[in-house]
């Protein structure tokens, strides 16, 4: 009976200490959750999409990390067959890591700026001089669309998107891994070209885009391809550094 009793009065202390660490692990979780929507309605900042998408790259380079370490610990032991398998898993992953070159069907959107007005007399009512160029914003709202249709491969001008690229503008130029561009601006996509250009359609931040297109002379094009080709990410994704 003693020993009965010590059980139950061990629970009565255990219980309430394990619903507190519950309750302070679910607010935790919310707290870091902070209600994050890949699909958020703020079109003008870097797209959830994009990020998501880089974060899938991040794990399929983790992966790859680890099987090549594999493939170094089982080659020094000569376990051969082992090391063909894990081999053939690294390199499995290494095309959707962007660690290899690509090529399919796909398309190309080409964003260029307008022919600007000589005298700010001559803007268009309730327009600025900085209306008549592509923005970063501009740039973003193409990649999100183009993920959202199920891009399996994204290129800006010459350069494979990774998941360390970051797409800047300043002014009439952009920025892409130490290299600078100037308009047009040329955004490839490998993937279902329907699929794609159905996503691009039905994207606000890209109709508005084709808005402006019209209303103020800015450029904007789709040019479907039956092949597209990719050079692998130029990021050493193995060790996660810049080159």
């Amino acid at each position: 009976m003693p020993e009965r009793t010590a059980t139950a009065r061990g629970w009565k202390i255990a219980a309430p200490l394990v619903l507190a660490m519950c309750g302070i692990l679910l607010v935790i979780s919310a707290k870091t959750s902070g209600g994050t929507d890949l699909r958020g309605s703020d079109l003008l900042e870097m797209p959830e999409l994009v990020r998501a998408e880089e974060r899938r790259v991040q794990q399929l380079a983790a992966q790859a990390d680890e099987l090549q370490a594999e493939v170094d610990s089982l080659t020094e032991s000569r376990a051969d067959d082992d090391t063909r398998r894990v081999q053939e898993q690294v390199e499995a992953l290494r095309p959707a890591a962007g660690m290899t070159p690509v090529e399919g069907p796909g398309l190309t959107v080409t964003l260029d700026d307008a022919p600007r007005p000589v005298e700010r007399q001559e803007l268009a009512p309730n327009t600025h001089i900085e209306d008549y160029i592509v923005h970063q914003q501009d740039l973003e709202a193409v990649m999100n669309a183009l993920w959202a249709g199920g891009a399996e491969a994204l290129m800006v001008m010459d350069q494979r998107i990774g998941y360390t690229s970051t797409v800047r503008c300043v002014g009439s130029f952009l920025f892409l891994e130490g290299r600078q561009y100037s308009p047009p601006y040329k955004i490839s996509a490998i993937g279902d070209p329907e699929a794609l250009q159905a996503a691009l359609d039905q994207s606000d931040a890209v109709s508005w885009f084709r808005s402006a297109s019209d209303a103020l002379g800015l450029g904007y094009g789709v040019e479907l391809a039956e092949t597209i080709t990719m050079p692998a990410y130029e990021t050493a994704l193995t060790t996660g550094s810049r080159l």
